[in-house]
């Protein structure tokens, strides 16, 4: 889905470091520093009350490529 809010932070933090937008394929990209972390994906959408926002949590042991994916439902787009 195009233009959905991503929010990225480590697992520690509380806010996010990153922020992106998703491109006209629902795709988004960050590099990370190298080295072992922990991270939170957000997908910055509204919610129903009491549900939380779509995310996945990615562990990085090293400088590899970790492939994500968020699956949004319709459900959780309407809300939007």
């Amino acid at each position: 889905m195009y233009g959905i809010p991503i929010k990225i932070r480590r697992a520690s933090d509380k806010k996010a470091k990153w922020e992106l937008i998703s491109d006209h394929s629902g795709e988004f990209a960050q590099r990370v520093p190298p080295g072992e972390q922990d991270y939170i994906i957000v997908a910055d959408i509204k919610t129903p009350k009491g549900q939380p926002k779509p995310q996945a949590t990615v562990h990085i042991d090293s400088d590899e490529r970790q492939d994500v994916s968020l699956h949004l439902t319709q459900e959780e787009l309407s809300a939007r």
